[in-house]
């Protein structure tokens, strides 16, 4: 069917919710052709997109169609062990949550719904607690309050890896009307009691490390209307520490009223909360996006507040976690770090300088949580981060998890305080032991029909000739595509799974990634790089970044 044959069968369905109608029948031509060009993408992990009326769209219709393919899915693998459902504060969430439960429940499938929002990463725990055959989260994450989303996760806890996730999306395609699906009140919907938060958060108190005074430091924290205030300040109040939550952002709603961003990873997120932090001479502050699964920092230091990358907290967790565990005698012989390709080269340096071997995915935790989930008796799990804010500490979560990483950040700020430190003071150490590592992302936005195609011309474009950049020599060029690295005119296998991704390793220790968002209208520029100091390592990435703007610009 084209655009206009799905309009018009959307139109022509009597049982239309009243709201999308009237948005259906007050839609110009380019609304219908954007709204109805294409069904709303189920990528590797799930969907994720704006919110509204169309097959390209987030709607009750669509978390219909992608729930009935994923029943259609687990009753084909015999999966009928019950799906764990959680939701975020985003318009409509809860609706979709238990819309998705009916679905399973027509198909004889149990489901354990929260009754109320919860973190991304107590879904990912409520799988395996109640040993069920997979999870769904709804939630668009960090992106704009426009939009939403659905994520799929297996028995693992993990995301659904890729050969799940393409019979999964095999099943979907198979569904041409969205409206005869099938959706039952049962028995077989089941909420989830107390219990499980209980034994999640006593598995979050088992990642500390050392005693500390939980006095030392005066923490604001803000869940940017979303879930993380279900839970966290809870959590480090019931443990003694000097937490703050920031009362306009506690405030649960999908309209996020009080701040300018819900994305962690920029600086708008921060701007309420630092101000606060300010008046009440607070030392940290620490802000999670809605689902609770990613973490940024700002640091009390010298005369103002430091914003961290998610480069540079993850190393502050790594070197804490290994040399702390090696002063307390509790490293094990044989463990396992986990990162992606687009994440700093100092994880490799560290884990390299205590003899540990890391696991380097495609981009995205979902990959993360599938080789932990693997390699679960090659090693002890030790620690898993990313650049884009997401790390996790301990494996009885299989996703990303803000909770377990406020939790030992609160402790590795008291510690440090103690030797008169800042978090800031500590990240040097780390730079003058291993060198000054900086990284760092361009976002370049492309919305729309044209977006897309712009994305596809830049790709190709690199992906035939790589960018020679002055004062750099090319060393070589992995293709994740193609599954290819070139180098010295040879070419090896990478190992990996396909993935629309583009790396360029120069010879001046110096790395960029060119790759499109798989849940943002976007081109992600990742550059990466060490140099003698910080402040050159960040002109020298400033000069490549805007050769590259002006290169995609001359196009």
């Amino acid at each position: 069917m084209d655009y206009k044959d799905k309009y018009k069968q959307w139109q022509d369905d009597a049982s239309l919710d009243l709201d999308m109608r009237s948005e259906l029948e007050s839609m110009d031509e380019d609304a219908i052709k954007e709204a109805f060009h294409a069904d709303l993408s189920f990528g590797t992990g799930g969907l994720r997109g704006q919110m509204g009326v169309g097959t390209n769209r987030v709607n009750i219709y669509t978390i219909r169609k992608a729930t009935e393919g994923f029943a259609r899915y687990l009753q084909t693998e015999g999966l009928m062990d019950g799906v764990a459902i959680a939701y975020d504060n985003r318009r409509d969430s809860e609706t979709f949550a238990l819309e998705s439960g009916r679905v399973l429940a027509a198909h004889g499938i149990p489901s354990f719904i929260f009754p109320a929002l919860r973190p991304t990463p107590m879904l990912s725990y409520a799988v395996r607690y109640y040993k069920a055959s997979g999870g769904i989260m709804i939630t668009a994450s960090h992106n704009p309050k426009s939009d939403n989303g659905y994520k799929v996760y297996n028995a693992t806890g993990a995301q659904v890896n890729l050969d799940e996730a393409a019979a999964i999306i095999k099943a979907i395609n198979q569904i041409d009307d969205p409206f005869a699906i099938k959706t039952l009140d049962s028995s077989l919907i089941q909420w989830i009691g107390e219990d499980l938060e209980r034994s999640y958060l006593d598995e979050v108190r088992s990642i500390r490390i050392n005693d500390v005074d939980k006095t030392a430091v005066r923490i604001v924290y803000s869940p940017l209307h979303g879930t993380g205030g279900t839970v966290i300040p809870g959590l480090l109040r019931d443990e003694g520490y000097d937490i703050h939550s920031y009362d306009p952002q506690m405030i649960i709603s999908p309209d996020f009223p009080n701040t300018r961003s819900s994305n962690p990873e920029e600086k708008e997120a921060f701007e309420r909360p630092v101000a606060f932090a300010a008046e009440i001479g607070a030392d940290l502050v620490m802000v999670t996006d809605p689902d609770a699964d990613r973490l940024g920092i700002a640091v009390l230091h010298e005369d103002g507040y430091t914003l961290l990358s998610g480069n540079q907290t993850a190393v502050i967790e790594l070197d804490y976690i290994l040399n702390q565990r090696q002063a307390n005698n509790t490293l094990p012989d044989k463990g396992i770090i986990y990162t992606t390709n687009v994440t700093t080269d100092l994880v490799h340096v560290i884990a390299e300088a205590f003899g540990y071997p890391v696991v380097t995915t495609l981009t995205g935790f979902k990959f993360i949580g599938e080789q932990a989930w693997k390699n679960r008796q090659e090693g002890e799990y030790l620690f898993g981060c990313e650049e884009s804010y997401g790390s996790l500490v301990k494996d009885f979560v299989l996703d990303k998890d803000a909770v377990q990483a406020v939790y030992l950040l609160a402790e590795i700020a008291c510690h440090v305080k103690a030797k008169g430190m800042t978090l800031v003071d500590y990240l040097e150490t780390i730079y003058k032991t291993y060198g000054h590592y900086h990284e760092y992302t361009e976002n370049i936005k492309l919305a729309g029909l044209e977006g897309k195609q712009k994305i596809a011309e830049i790709m190709t474009r690199f992906r035939k000739d790589p960018p020679l950049l002055k004062g750099l020599t090319l060393k070589s060029f992995d293709d994740f595509k193609a599954g290819v690295r070139y180098e010295n005119k040879q070419s090896s296998p990478l190992g990996l799974p396909s993935s629309d991704v583009l790396k360029f390793m120069y010879e001046e220790d110096t790395w960029m990634v060119l790759r499109p968002s798989g849940t943002e209208p976007k081109l992600k520029i990742y550059y990466g790089t060490k140099q003698a100091d910080m402040a050159q390592a960040r002109q020298h990435v400033n000069i490549l970044n805007q050769q590259m703007l002006a290169m995609i610009e001359d196009r």
